[in-house]
């Protein structure tokens, strides 16, 4: 039954009474926004099974409290169901003011779970917190107990999902029930993501460039297989002691305090790590001296030790796996990723290395392999990044088709990250201005910013809450490039205890006020030279024409060169 009433101010509204009187009332068109076209619970009567690229089941629609969104305060109608073979999704409509905008956010590690709690990189963004943007998410394309599994892998569809299609699929899904929805489509899509999400944003990017308008790739894991040998090495070099850890939590507190005396930071952030090159060996413990709280000193196993994770992973020749390594002033966040607890204590970089070697990438794909069978040779990295990067790869630098449909991209990076370093972005970036014409040209669609002090996908020690969100999508709608973003620092009752401005990339923010350092107006962007000349040697490249497109032809996995 349906009941129209027309109001002051032209707005229209249609109470709508369901079967089971399960739907609330209604709004038409308003100046406040889109409204549904049907009932939320006839969206799980949909028949998606022939839709072209991703046949897909809905499971589930039902009104959700405003007060039990963790998005904001909006009720939604939430759908949930699958994209064949196993993508699990999970998509919410809201029920009043839709402002005809998608948004996909990411999941994290190896996926295998739907989280639709919050989106990266949004704080403050009221468009979200609103209800303005219909809002999914899914499992990558396969299900798992955890974000650790990599047992999926084994099989190829999934892998191949996990790699690159399942967040095309879900973009075809999600606008496709938005449509239906509605009545109409999303005027603008978004995506945004973090570490893993960063990959599936620059996936997204480069192989698909038209799903999206504007981009957030936050710590992108693109270099994924590369990545492996990150993990690997990180966890070799710390457990060297017989299998047992030369570095505990206990000794980053102080390695940390000495690592920025040796910089020279002077308000607790090292602001420009790549131009600090303070060596630990500097505070090598003498002769018969052992390390205490008021006087800290590594021995020579722990100087080898940090000396090797701030290198990065090498072959025999001494060239780089990975075009990064860990940054002077990332030591505080190494807790559980890094460094264990206790000698005898686990890592999450031991965990992650090991999946990959059992199940992931490893050309033994044996369940009993550990990070301790990764080689660090530059016939192993050849023989494993052949064999993966088609699939599990994001670094084309040539994104002149997402350009071209009129695409923005915000990269963004913790210069303290302890889980993916920060100079692969930077290297990653270098090598799109490079395909795209130069500085100019690139900035025009795609900026990088890089976060003093802060860790893997936000915390860590310098402000790390900030809204991109919002930067792409008034770039995307209103042709304004961010010039800046601001961060905070917000402490548990919500209270913003500092603020500091983040420059494109190669500039730095730099007090040149003598204000105080809490407070955003103290600073004014410098060119970083370390950032600017910047040259990362490592046997892997950046390049176009490495990616594949597999899939079964005849009973076969058929994998050929090519983008979709």
């Amino acid at each position: 039954m349906a009941v129209t009433l027309t109001l002051v101010l032209g707005m229209t509204f249609v109470l709508t009474v369901g079967p089971n009187g399960a739907d609330t009332a209604q709004a038409a068109e308003t100046s406040s926004g889109s409204a549904p076209a049907m009932f939320c619970a006839d969206v799980a009567q949909l028949d998606l099974g022939a839709l072209t690229g991703a046949p897909t089941e809905i499971t589930s629609a039902k009104v959700m409290a405003a007060s039990d969104n963790t998005l904001g305060s909006w009720e939604a109608c939430d759908v949930q169901g699958v994209i064949a073979p196993q993508t699990q999704f999970e998509l919410r409509l809201p029920m009043t003011g839709w402002q005809r905008n998608y948004l996909q956010v990411s999941c994290g590690g190896n996926c295998g779970v739907v989280s639709l709690n919050s989106a990266p990189a949004s704080a403050g963004c009221t468009p979200l917190t609103s209800g303005a943007f219909a809002v999914a998410t899914d499992n990558q394309g396969h299900y798992a107990s955890s974000t650790v599994s990599g047992v999926f892998a084994t099989d190829p569809t999934l892998k191949a999902e996990f790699g690159y299609q399942s967040e095309h699929q879900l973009a075809v899904a999600a606008k496709d029930i938005t449509k239906r929805f509605y009545g109409q489509s999303a005027t603008h899509s978004y995506y945004d993501g973090c570490s893993q999400g960063g990959h599936e944003a620059l996936t997204e990017a480069q192989r698909y460039p038209t799903d999206f308008d504007g981009i957030v790739a936050g710590a992108p894991v693109n270099n994924w297989t590369a990545m492996t040998y990150v993990h690997a090495w990180n966890a070799q070099v710390v457990f060297s002691d017989n299998g047992k850890a030369t570095l505990t939590t206990a000794d980053l507190t102080p390695l940390h305090a000495a690592v920025l005396k040796g910089c020279g930071a002077t308000d607790g952030l090292i602001t420009d790590p790549l131009s600090c090159t303070w060596d630990p060996g500097s505070i090598k413990c003498a002769s018969g001296q052992t390390s205490t709280a008021s006087d800290f000193c590594l021995t020579a196993a722990q100087v080898e030790t940090v000396r090797k994770l701030y290198s990065g992973p090498r072959d025999e020749n001494g060239t780089l796996l990975y075009p990064g390594w860990q940054l002077r002033g990332s030591e505080a966040n190494w807790s559980g990723v890094i460094v264990p607890t206790t000698a005898d204590g686990t890592t999450s970089t031991q965990t992650s290395a090991t999946e990959r070697a059992r199940y992931m990438l490893h050309p033994t794909a044996d369940p009993t392999a550990t990070y301790k069978d990764f080689k660090f040779t530059a016939a192993e990295f050849k023989q494993i990044l052949g064999a993966n990067e088609g699939t599990m790869d994001a670094t084309d630098p040539d994104l002149s088709a997402f350009k071209a449909a009129g695409g923005k991209l915000i990269l963004w990076h913790g210069l303290a990250d302890q889980n993916v370093s920060s100079v692969g972005t930077m290297a990653y970036y270098q090598a799109v201005e490079k395909a795209m014409g130069g500085t100019v040209k690139t900035e025009s669609f795609a900026r990088l910013f890089l976060l003093a002090g802060v860790a893997h996908c936000g915390g860590g020690q310098g402000p790390s809450s900030f809204d991109a969100l919002s930067a792409v999508a008034d770039w995307v709608t209103g042709d304004k490039a961010p010039s800046s973003l601001l961060t905070s620092q917000v402490d548990n009752s919500g209270k913003v205890t500092a603020t500091r401005p983040v420059y494109p990339y190669p500039y730095v923010a730099v007090d040149t006020t003598s204000g105080s350092a809490d407070q955003a107006g103290t600073y004014t962007p410098r060119l970083s030279a370390a950032e600017q000349n910047l040259k990362v040697n490592y046997l892997g490249s950046f390049r176009s024409g490495y990616e594949t497109v597999s899939g079964w032809v005849n009973g076969q996995w058929v994998t050929r060169p090519g983008k979709n």
